[in-house]
């Protein structure tokens, strides 16, 4: 399922409040599409109906003024708004870090994505020195799964291999033990700037506009989720400005880090009351917010109504959380993930919405899709394979 069908034009058919209409058996791919408007959209509508109604009215047609208008009510005006020739992309990258195989593909799928949103920074994958073999291996030569997906970022996807050793640290939890590998990105001072975002995640937009906010050592959203109260940052998404400074008092947080510290209490320890703040809307979203009942923390306000189609638009980054549920390439018992999954909702005149629902299911089916086509590791096709294989399957009957 194509993100651009998700992005698109999403719909969904009106469900009745009855049980059968509420069951998890109705398929979102066969409804016809029947576009959904926010209340947003409607106004841009209206505003675009009431310009034009005043340039026709008084026979002015101004380039420059309908220029204006566009741009103004654009919801993209923030990209748009970036002289893209005259900035030096070389200075900038987005950089990944790869501590195990799950998380090397996970990588590899996230710079597949910034090729495909055509994103014009960098692009560097921090792994282990000893999993690629032979640094000079040309594509599908590699020995082993990894030296193949490393050469594939590589060759197909113009990432820049930068071996290191995995920072690791004995914890209570052995799920972030070698997260404070994240933190190398503080030392990658060829660039201005890096952008360091989760590999368990789906990029739904690139954020090269990032690259060109005010100097700043740090730039990370809050993490909306815990308490807004408390400011907590999260380090799903950091924009850094490495230096050698900021590496050594990184270095020294480490080195003294307790036993239930990792990279997010680190980087909040240093940074949470310094940092330029990110808005969470559109940078960090978790799959887990369309499971909720109350979104207050996501939206920053209490009279905002929930529109999961709108947020999901808006949306440039979506972090795989749904505890308990195991991340999108691990298996989950049927019932944990009904359990888990958006509910549909009642709504006025005896109609429902299952919008959440059928959201947080194409993110995870588009994820597993998309991950067996960029990751297969299998050679490419030749004539001689295919023989080679009829060959066998036939003497298996012989």
């Amino acid at each position: 399922m194509p993100l651009q069908w998700l992005r698109g034009r999403f719909a969904y058919t009106p469900l009745q409040t009855d049980d059968a209409a509420f069951s998890g058996s109705s398929s979102w791919k066969g409804r016809p599409f029947l576009p959904i408007f926010t209340m947003q959209q409607l106004k841009l509508i209206a505003l675009t109906i009431i310009g034009l109604l005043l340039l026709l009215g008084v026979g002015v047609y101004n380039r420059d003024q309908i220029e204006a208008i566009r741009a103004a009510y654009s919801p993209s005006q923030h990209d748009e708004s970036l002289d893209v020739k005259s900035i030096d992309w070389s200075r900038f990258a987005y950089v990944q870090y790869v501590t195990n195989k799950d998380y090397l593909c996970n990588s590899v799928m996230f710079f597949e994505r910034l090729q495909h949103l055509e994103s014009k920074a960098d692009r560097v994958l921090m792994y282990p020195s000893v999993m690629l073999s032979d640094p000079h291996e040309k594509e599908h030569e590699g020995s082993s799964d990894d030296d193949k997906l490393l050469i594939l970022a590589r060759e197909k996807y113009n990432v820049k291999l930068d071996p290191i050793s995995v920072q690791h640290r004995t914890g209570s939890d052995p799920t972030w033990a070698d997260s404070f590998t994240k933190l190398l990105a503080f030392n990658q001072t060829k660039y201005d700037r890096v952008l360091s975002i989760d590999s368990d995640s789906t990029l739904l937009q690139h954020m090269d506009e990032l690259f060109s906010l005010p100097s700043t050592p740090v730039a990370m959203p809050r993490a909306y989720w815990l308490h807004p109260d408390k400011h907590i940052l999260s380090s799903q998404v950091i924009l850094i400005q490495p230096s050698q400074v900021e590496f050594t008092r990184i270095k020294s947080k480490i080195n003294n880090a307790g036993r239930n510290d990792y990279d997010m209490e680190l980087v909040n320890e240093l940074y949470q009351d310094s940092a330029m703040v990110l808005p969470h809307r559109p940078y960090d979203l978790l799959t887990g917010e369309f499971s909720k009942d109350n979104h207050q923390w996501y939206l920053g306000s209490d009279e905002e109504a929930w529109d999961p189609v709108a947020v999901y638009n808006e949306a440039k980054f979506l972090h795989f959380s749904d505890w308990p549920l195991p991340k999108p390439w691990l298996d989950a018992p049927e019932n944990l993930v009904r359990e888990r999954e958006p509910k549909c909702v009642a709504l006025i005149d005896g109609l429902g919405s299952c919008a959440a629902r059928d959201i947080w299911r194409g993110i995870y089916e588009e994820f597993r899709e998309r991950r067996k086509r960029v990751c297969d590791t299998s050679p490419p096709e030749t004539l001689e394979n295919g023989r080679r294989r009829r060959r066998s399957w036939r003497n298996r009957f012989h």
